[in-house]
């Protein structure tokens, strides 16, 4: 058995629009957790949303983002306000900053700065993501415009539940 090094720039990248993200171990090297390179640009916003069976770990390499990972104790207005049960506020984190997901729980994050950032993404199971990433790429590299309605198709097809509108800025 081998294990594998990936070293900077390797991977396989996908680039299209709101999306920079490279695969770095997939389903075809772990049977627990795909692992990408994420870079965020101004603006993207993926809006609160949730998945019933995987787990997510998000870490900030570069630059700030807004992070969500919390039942709100209402799920109306504008998710940069809200509050949860037990106090909980949405954070600006910067690099070194970690948001764990686990199924079920409503998460978010948002570029709101001038800058792109560059995120370190796990996701458990793998396969899942990696699928996921291949048809949004070529939902936008298909036209002018982004299909909202085909992301929305394809984001529910992966156990992405959107409660809050996704904005690519």
């Amino acid at each position: 058995m081998n294990g594998l090094i990936v070293p900077p720039g390797g991977g396989r990248r996908l680039v299209a629009k709101a999306q920079d993200v490279t695969f770095k171990v997939t389903a075809e090297h772990s049977k627990y957790a795909s692992t990408f390179e994420v870079v965020v640009p101004p603006g993207f916003n993926t809006g609160v949303h949730y998945h019933t069976q995987g787990e997510e770990l998000f870490y900030i390499l570069e630059g700030e983002l807004d992070l969500l990972a919390f039942e709100p104790r209402e799920r109306t207005g504008d998710w940069l306000e809200w509050e949860g049960a037990e106090g909980q506020r949405v954070v600006r984190a910067g690099a070194g900053a970690l948001m764990f997901v686990p199924p079920g729980c409503p998460h978010a994050f948002a570029n709101r700065t001038e800058t792109p950032v560059k995120m370190f993404f796990q996701s458990s199971p793998p396969g899942d993501h990696e699928e996921y990433f291949d048809k949004l790429l070529d939902i936008f590299t298909s036209g002018d415009r982004v299909d909202a309605e085909g992301v929305a198709r394809l984001r529910e097809e992966h156990d992405v539940h959107q409660i809050t509108p996704l904005s690519y800025g």
